[in-house]
């Protein structure tokens, strides 16, 4: 079950990013009042702080009943690939050999860690 809470907070955490990117595409301003009222009125950007949240709500539960440097390279790790695969879907963003055997390493150590 831990691992269930565990997967959910990685993909409402990835979920949070997307939407996040996908709320900020349209801004080409700088950092000032400007941006804040963008940011507060951003549908999507609002999306992704609720993913966010409930990324938190869960990814706090399963450090309670987790060891964290367990918990800590599954969330990351497994973040890379949702977002990667995100990001190549959603905004065409490159995914190449170097960024999977990238992916691929960061899963051994996973491995490793985790045992």
């Amino acid at each position: 079950m831990i691992y269930l809470i565990l997967f959910l907070s990685l993909i409402f955490n990835a979920l949070a990013n997307v939407a996040i990117k996908a709320g900020m595409r349209s801004y080409s301003g700088g950092i000032n009042l400007d941006f804040i009222s963008y940011v507060i009125k951003n549908p999507a950007i609002i999306i992704g702080l609720f993913f966010f949240g409930l990324a938190f709500i869960g990814y706090s539960f399963v450090l309670s009943k987790m060891q964290l440097s367990i918990a800590y390279p599954i969330m990351t790790g497994a973040g890379f690939l949702f977002v990667s695969i995100f990001s190549l879907v959603l905004f065409n963003e490159s995914f190449n050999l170097l960024k999977i055997f990238g992916i691929l390493f960061i899963f051994i150590g996973i491995v490793f860690l985790s045992r």
